[in-house]
Order: structure tokens, then sequence, then C-alpha cells
């Protein structure tokens, strides 16, 4: 593993890319999610409606309608998580700005033998790994556009994607199964 370094040096990405912004969510929760009162407020059963008119959400919009990509897969246990449960109900707010985010079960991606990581990957050219300690905290990320890491990384997204399912798809069969 190369030097890691903070996620904020990397942040320059998601304005600077050309077509596509994908993500591999791999983990059941995020300490940063835990802390949050948006987290605290869902987990407490309580209504988490998110503001679309939020800095955040205008440039995933404004990217999307210039035809940016921004897309991500979610491994997802049975039964989630309770950080994963939370994931999946903040897809809405990301959906309604252009996101495609899709869901993969967790022993689907095991059988592709998919990594266990999460990173990010830019226009197929750009590989940014992130890095977590045992509580979900994220340590830092490592950055590489070395080819072989690149192709790999291109190979994980398109074997996920493939088998990945829409997230409303997904929420549907998960309350009609309950």
């Amino acid at each position: 593993m190369s030097d890691l370094i903070p996620f904020a040096e990397v942040a320059h990405l998601f304005e600077d890319f050309e077509h596509t912004a994908w993500r591999l969510e791999s983990r059941t929760g995020y300490a940063g999610d835990r802390r949050s009162e948006e987290y605290q407020q869902f987990a407490r059963g309580e209504d988490t409606t998110e503001d679309l008119s939020d800095p955040y959400y205008v440039a995933r919009r404004e990217q999307t309608s210039q035809g940016l990509r921004f897309e991500r897969v979610r491994v997802i246990d049975d039964p989630p998580s309770d950080g994963q449960r939370y994931l999946l109900h903040r897809a809405q707010f990301n959906v309604a700005v252009g996101e495609d985010i899709r869901v993969l079960p967790r022993a689907r991606a095991d059988r592709l033998g998919l990594p266990r990581e999460d990173f990010w990957l830019f226009d197929s050219r750009v590989l940014v790994r992130m890095h977590f300690d045992e509580e979900d905290e994220l340590l830092g990320v490592e950055v590489t556009e070395d080819p072989a890491a690149v192709v790999h990384a291109c190979q994980v997204r398109d074997a996920a994607w493939h088998h990945a399912v829409r997230s409303a798809e997904f929420e549907a069969r998960v309350r009609s199964r309950r």
C-alpha cells in the first residue's frame, strides 16, 4: 500500500472528471455516517428528507444534466446492517439528482470474487482506493493510474454493474419479503 492521503486531496476529481465517477461500496457501515445527525434521526425512525437545493445535490444535478455519470454499486448483506439500511434510504436523494445507484447482494458479490474494498474510479483512468480501520473510520485514500490496477477496477465495475439491480427495485423486493 502506498502512502495514504486525506480524502479532501482528491475532492477535485468530482469536479474534474470528464465522463464517469463510479464507486464500489462494500462496507456494512461508515463511521462518518453514524456520527451525523441525519443518521441518528434515521435510527430513531424520524423523517430524514434531504434538501435537494443543498449545494452538493445542485452540483450533482448540474453535472448529470450535462451528461456526466455518477454511478455506484452498494454491496448489501442479508439482512442489511443498520448502516446499509441507512444507505438504501439515502439512495433516493442521490437518484433524484441523477445518480444511478445499484445494489448487489453480498452473497452474489462473494460468488463473483469481488473485492471487499471501497473505491472510486474516474473515467476508467484514475483509481482512488479508500482505506478504513476496524471501526469503519476512513484512514485515507490511495490514488493510482497504474494500468493494471485500473483495468482490474474496471473489471470489478463491469461485473458488479452487470449483476446489480437499481436501488428502487431492490427496495421493492425487500419490502415485498416483509
